[in-house]
């Protein structure tokens, strides 16, 4: 089935990732992968300036 090849490493980013897209509280999840900055907790699920960049190009007022 292939699920051997998914560790926990991949699990936790993955929960970070669809917790950041669920709420937007990078704070809160920095606190809980007690990275030392948000800029770190960004990177590590994935978030890069381009995608911020494209949800305030969508957003439109």
């Amino acid at each position: 089935m292939g699920l051997e090849s998914i560790g926990t490493h991949t699990l936790r980013k993955t929960f970070g990732y669809w917790h950041y897209k669920k709420f937007k509280d990078v704070a809160l999840l920095q606190e809980m992968f007690n990275h030392s900055s948000p800029d770190i907790t960004l990177r590590y699920i994935g978030i890069t300036q381009d995608t911020m960049d494209k949800t305030m190009d969508d957003f439109g007022l």
